[in-house]
């Protein structure tokens, strides 16, 4: 499991940690079941508090996305494929909601944003 900080970043420690482990249990990189480091350990790896993994583990657990186990470790959870994909939709929720803010600010008409869209995406988008 990889995580890298960014000082610089304007996100607090533990959501860039929880954000990090969440994209990869949502892109597959890290499969259910899997066991993944003691809060002290990932504090110890990253040089960071463990009060701040502990407020990363929660956040993931609070959202079904790890569970602990007591006196065996925390995993990612076994999660349905609904909330992986409510999950996903609300990030491409997001991305869209910025597209349409950065067109807003350049004076593109909505048409004009819908072609960018239309010309972008995947052939097997509907």
């Amino acid at each position: 499991m990889d995580i890298i900080l960014s000082n610089s970043s304007d996100k607090p420690i533990y959501e860039q940690i929880s954000s990090q482990i969440r994209s990869q249990i949502l892109s597959g990189a890290l499969a259910a079941g899997e066991r993944l480091p003691s809060i002290r350990a990932l504090a110890d790896g990253l040089g960071v508090s463990v009060i701040t993994t502990k407020r990363a583990y929660s956040d993931l657990e609070a959202e079904g996305l790890i569970a602990t186990v007591q006196g065996k470790g925390t995993f990612v959870a076994e999660t349905s494929n609904e909330l992986l994909r409510e999950q996903r939709m609300r990030h491409v929720e997001q991305l869209v909601g910025r597209a349409a803010n950065e067109a807003a600010e350049l004076g593109l008409s909505r048409a004009e944003l819908h072609d960018m869209v239309d010309l972008m995406a995947p052939s097997g988008l509907k």
